[in-house]
């Protein structure tokens, strides 16, 4: 293909974890976040519309044009200057994704920019967005879509990601309960332990286990499939109205695990509706799809 001078990408939000599938596990829900990139004369410049719009940087430090420039040098062909147009409909630091849903963004941008075909670029773009966040499960989910699998290699000098996206199973309808405060990623990780108890690790194993099971095939069984015992009962101190909410729709038989990092709650409904009487205090309910297409391309 040849080299376009102007693109438009649409990224879907993220789940990760899903209750015991820490970092390997995630899911693409239907909220999005959309970058319109366009070639330069020379310099840089972003605007920011909708989340995060005068609290991020707009200049080369905005992590749209950061994961554009990693792209650029794997794939060459970086323009002299670039224009950037942010319109975000994620909510940053929720747990819903939104530094792995603006690296996708960039790192697809780039590779459409630099004459590349996105399809074929598939490895080099998880390579990039999985590197930028340490981990693969959100980067894969708004890249692929659906139900992914995340894991990494660990070689001499570096590591390298890999993912398989599955197709969710129609009955499930999430619902995100978006909490009114944030959570930093370094936070939470700081709270778990470099060790866990045997016992823990063998449920949380058998549990992640049965989630692929859960997701694709069998929702009936997600109430025990996202059971997890590794990280989130550590984490705790840091969203302790979004571990109150995950416990009290899991006593109303509802799935229900902490979003990523937190504090977003991701509750798993067959039809999109939540039991009465919960205390939703502090947070907004969006029933959300699951995102099939994951990151889309419009050439201008």
């Amino acid at each position: 293909m040849g080299r376009p001078r102007q693109v438009r990408v649409r990224v879907p939000a993220s789940s990760a974890n899903l209750g015991p599938g820490f970092d390997s596990l995630g899911l693409a829900l239907g909220l999005y976040d959309e970058v319109e990139a366009w070639v330069a004369d020379d310099g840089v410049g972003v605007e920011v519309v909708g989340e995060g719009a005068g609290q991020v940087p707009c200049d080369d430090t905005h992590l749209v044009v950061r994961a554009m420039r990693t792209a650029w040098n794997i794939t060459g062909d970086a323009p002299a200057g670039l224009r950037l147009r942010c319109v975000n409909a994620i909510p940053h630091s929720r747990g819903l994704g939104s530094s792995a849903a603006a690296a996708v963004a960039g790192a697809v941008a780039a590779v459409v920019l630099a004459g590349r075909d996105v399809e074929l670029e598939r490895d080099t773009l998880l390579q990039v967005t999985a590197g930028m966040e340490g981990h693969a499960d959100n980067a894969a989910a708004s890249l692929l879509g659906g139900f992914v699998i995340a894991w990494e290699t660990v070689g001499n000098t570096a590591g390298r990601f890999h993912a398989v996206r599955l197709d969710a199973h129609p009955g499930i309808h999430p619902v995100a309960l978006v909490a009114g405060t944030e959570s930093s990623t370094s936070t939470t990780r700081g709270l778990l332990p470099d060790r866990v108890p045997l016992v823990d690790a063998a449920f949380t194993g058998s549990r992640t286990a049965l989630s692929v099971l859960a997701f694709t095939q069998r929702p009936e069984l997600l109430l025990p499939a996202t059971e997890d015992r590794l990280h989130q009962g550590y984490r705790r101190p840091a969203y302790p109205d979004s571990a109150d909410l995950v416990d009290a729709l899991r006593a109303h038989g509802v799935p229900a695990a902490i979003s990523g990092a937190g504090p977003t709650v991701l509750a798993l409904t067959s039809d999109g509706t939540l039991p009465a009487g919960l205390d939703l205090h502090g947070f907004a309910t969006l029933p959300l799809p699951i995102d099939t297409a994951g990151a889309q391309v419009e050439i201008d």
